[in-house]
């Protein structure tokens, strides 16, 4: 092998753990901010969104190969998204803080 095709494996390799380190970030992220929105007694929307995205980030099984963890950040970040805008939770006008 020479040198270049070293320093591309090695970019791939960097580049990949950079994003797997993304990607646990963010479902670190999404299950702190699903145990405060819990323990805050906040509605946190449906369990099957947040246990889907879970599942989905663990299983083998994804749309693009592991390598790629861009799927798994994007379902993880719209669980998050979805955690935050609970249809149950109150807007901020109806608690008097928007006037």
């Amino acid at each position: 092998m020479d040198s270049t095709t070293t320093w591309i494996v090695v970019a791939v390799a960097v580049a990949a753990a950079v994003v797997l380190a993304v990607a646990v970030g963010v479902l670190a992220r999404l299950v702190r901010t699903r145990r405060l929105l819990r323990r805050a007694g906040l509605p946190t929307g449906s369990p099957w969104v947040f246990w889907g995205a879970v599942l989905y980030f663990v299983l083998p099984t994804d749309l693009m190969p592991d390598p790629v963890y861009l799927d798994d950040i994007g379902v993880l970040l719209l669980a998050l998204r979805s955690l935050r805008r609970s249809p149950q939770a109150e807007p901020p006008d109806a608690v008097g803080h928007g006037k």
